[in-house]
């Protein structure tokens, strides 16, 4: 049976549309089962109630006509009950619901099981036979194994299906997409698709009998990408700040790359022309990142592909017709890349849909820092037959809806209007202090770093960085980074913030991010070799480091030096040692040099974010300065879910009642102590977030830029006893969807309702 099973799921699998799927699958699983009916029900959540989509054996006319409540008939009861239902004759069951359009007089035995994908019940699958008699157990078994494997199939077709009925070539309800939210926002716009005008795996390799001439033409079309790249980043230079813009630098490092283009050119040597040499030499290196376990390295390899599409359209002298486009326009690709981004032009662009790519990608990056709705991971959705459809992105909920009808473009039309009329609102406020009615201040600082979607140069209201992730000097090269180099990038931060306090991490790399050039091959990284671990097995990196960050210090005074991911009080002790010594051996450079300027001892502090440390925090308090949450990461293994994996991101919650219990103590233990702490993860950049962390008695969050004037904004309109009564509410509550529940509904009471949305 098992050979049986595997040829109807890659059957079925194989079929692009919806309704020949669940023809194929009824056909195959009639004859696999020697049933006498098979048939599939698809779930309507809008009108509750399973529709008859397919079937061999009942009354073919009653397809797309007959309907069965949730709560009716068999079918009714093998989804509710989301199990098995196997009874040898169904006109004896209290359940049995007679449908004369579908003419089932003659048939008595029947077996249901449901399709269920993550979680959510897709449709019921059913068998009948004439025959009073209930299905074998073995039977049973291979039925329900065939529905579970058939789930993911049937949701990707399901999706495909709603493009079509989207185009109207088909009769349905409305239904969304599902995708994974790129950057927040919510946008109606018409779908203009980018194609590449040449795919690098589409070349054939070919030979050429003029190696000279073939030469030329690769050095002409390389200069000539150089050129466009620096168009495209010029004209993103005015549209998001310069450290978001350095993904071009990138580009263009990969450009110069002398392994690249040698070993392009050696191909040439070969024999082979200039497209076939770029599409062997560029595959392989996309195979060599799309094999990397770490999402943001492997991301990387979309950036490889676009360089080497944009090399082929340089050697091929057709020029494609540029295509006209109107003013709402929602970019749509297969990948989008952040040069097809740099390519629309500013005031056209409302939204970003990529069927690949995640929020590591350079295109989400891009569309955060220039505030764009982005929508990621549509999967199994062709391109092609979205162009120039109207298009819902909800970058909260990651909902995508084509073609959508007049009552749901209304409801996202009025969250538009109100989103823009409270944006308007904070954003005129945002130089205000974040200090309650009742006068107890919360002091907002940035995140900024890593994701490169903030300007470090541009507070918008900040108190100062609250986080600086050290880590893009390190990706940006192809070695580790001189002390020098790390000076002026460290000097600059600081002087853009000169009176503010700065926290600098140091280098945190491993888990869901590594170093192309210092690979770090695990079988589970998050709880590898990650963070303070890899510094500290390698002092020569971390003493770099330190040494540059306290350099840049002199005559600033606003340093302060945070160390990741730590697990021991021994780790913290080491850290500490190194520093002490990095710090001795600058101040004796300074004065060697004759200099009388005093170095500043930085404060030193360390990131919570694994749960063990928690219970160590008086150990702790004895030897820093300051602690800083980092929510994201201590959520993540509070819960034990990865949230890169889409399978269990739903479980990835940080209003979790155990994440804010942690929360709670970590506070509790701090204040005890007389040691600052405070939160720079997700969490406090959420409205209902923001207000139970400073009900907890946090009195510092950090954020990325966006989201600091809406939570200063936040702040000022909730009083201290009231966020407290909340927060005492809510830590009674034991699952995190009443913890939502609750949240906003005092977010409305406070007048705060339209702001639950941008909290998800």
């Amino acid at each position: 049976m098992l050979t049986t099973l595997r040829r109807i799921v890659q059957q079925v699998n194989q079929t692009s549309d919806l309704e020949q799927a669940l023809d194929l699958l009824v056909a195959e699983t009639k004859l696999a089962m020697e049933a006498d009916c098979c048939s599939a029900y698809l779930a309507d959540y809008e009108q509750q109630q399973f529709l008859l989509m397919a079937t061999d054996g009942l009354d073919r006319s009653a397809v797309g006509q007959v309907s069965i409540g949730f709560s009716e008939g068999l079918v009714g009861l093998v989804g509710q009950r989301e199990e098995p239902i196997n009874v040898a004759d169904a006109k004896q069951h209290p359940r049995f619901k007679y449908f004369p359009e579908v003419k089932e007089e003659t048939l008595c035995a029947f077996l249901g099981t449901p399709i269920i994908h993550q979680r959510k019940v897709l449709g019921v699958l059913v068998v009948q036979q004439a025959d009073a008699r209930q299905f074998s157990a073995s039977e049973e078994s291979f039925f329900v194994t065939l529905a579970a494997q058939l789930a993911t199939v049937i949701a990707h077709a399901e999706a495909r299906g709603v493009l079509d009925r989207a185009s109207g070539r088909k009769r349905s309800w409305v239904k969304s997409l599902r995708g994974v939210p790129g950057s927040p926002g919510v946008v109606v716009g018409r779908a203009f698709v980018a194609e590449p005008s040449y795919k690098l795996e589409a070349v054939p390799i070919t030979k050429s009998q003029d190696k000279d001439a073939e030469l030329k033409r690769f050095i002409h079309a390389l200069a000539s990408t150089r050129q466009e790249l620096r168009s495209l980043a010029n004209r993103m230079t005015d549209q998001v700040s310069p450290e978001v813009a350095a993904i071009f630098d990138m580009y263009q490092h990969m450009l110069q790359d002398v392994s690249i283009a040698d070993a392009i050119e050696a191909e040439i040597e070969t024999g082979l022309t200039a497209q076939s040499a770029v599409k062997k030499v560029l595959v392989g290196f996309i195979d060599q990142f799309e094999a990397m376990s770490d999402p943001y390295i492997r991301e990387r390899a979309s950036d490889v592909r676009d360089l080497g599409q944009r090399l082929l359209a340089q050697l091929n002298p057709n020029k494609h017709e540029q295509r006209t486009m109107g003013d709402q326009v929602i970019l749509v690709a297969e990948e989008v890349t952040a040069s097809m981004l740099a390519e629309i032009p500013r005031r056209k662009l409302v939204g970003l849909l990529s069927m690949r790519g995640s929020n590591n990608s350079h295109a989400a990056i891009l569309a955060r820092a220039m505030g764009i709705p982005a929508l990621l991971g549509i999967e199994e959705v062709p391109v092609s037959q979205l162009d120039d459809l109207e298009l819902i992105i909800d970058g909260y909920s990651g909902d995508l809806y084509v073609s959508p009808n007049d009552a749901i473009k209304n409801e996202y039309q009025r969250l538009i209007a109100e989103e823009v009329e409270l944006r308007s609102i904070y954003t005129k406020e945002a130089d205000l202090s974040a200090t309650t009615p009742d006068g107890f201040e919360v002091r907002i600082h940035l995140n900024a770093g890593l994701s490169a979607d903030t300007d470090i140069g541009h507070s918008s209201g900040a108190d100062g960085v609250g986080l600086y992730r050290t880590e893009i000097p390190f990706m940006m090269e192809d070695r580790f980074p001189s002390e020098e180099t790390q000076y002026h990038i460290y000097r600059k931060v600081l002087e853009s913030y000169c009176g503010r306090p700065v926290t600098m991490r140091t280098l945190d790399v491993g888990g869901d991010k590594s170093l192309p050039y210092f690979p770090i091959n695990e079988d589970n990284p998050f709880l590898g070799w990650r963070g303070i671990r890899m510094t500290l097995d390698h002092p020569e990196i971390f003493l770099v480091q330190v040494r540059a960050m306290l350099r840049a210090n002199l005559g600033m005074e606003s340093l302060n030096i945070m160390f990741p991911m730590i697990t021991s009080i021994n780790e913290v002790d080491e850290a500490l040692r190194l520093t002490r010594q990095a710090y001795r051996e600058v101040s004796e450079e300074i004065a060697a040099q004759g200099s009388k300027a005093h170095l500043a001892r930085p404060r030193v502090g360390v990131m919570i974010e694994v749960p063990g440390i928690i219970y160590q925090l008086p150990a702790l308090a004895s030897r820093i300065d300051f602690i800083s949450v980092g929510s994201n990461d201590l959520t993540q293994y509070l819960l034990a879910v990865d949230r890169n994996n889409s399978r269990v991101a739903e479980l990835y919650d940080s209003y979790h009642p155990a994440v804010l219990q942690a929360l709670r103590h970590i506070f509790d233990q701090a204040h005890q102590c007389g040691i600052p702490v405070s939160v720079c993860g997700e969490l406090a950049g959420e409205p209902a977030g923001a207000l139970l962390l400073m009900a907890m008695g946090y009195r510092q969050l950090s954020m990325n830029i966006h989201n600091i004037p809406k939570i200063k904004w936040v702040i000022r309109k909730c009083r201290l006893d009231e966020a407290t009564s909340i927060l005492n509410e809510v830590m009674a509550l034991e699952c995190p969807t009443d913890v939502r529940r609750v949240m906003a509904q005092h977010l409305d009471r406070l007048g705060l309702g339209g702001l639950v949305r941008a909290g998800k």
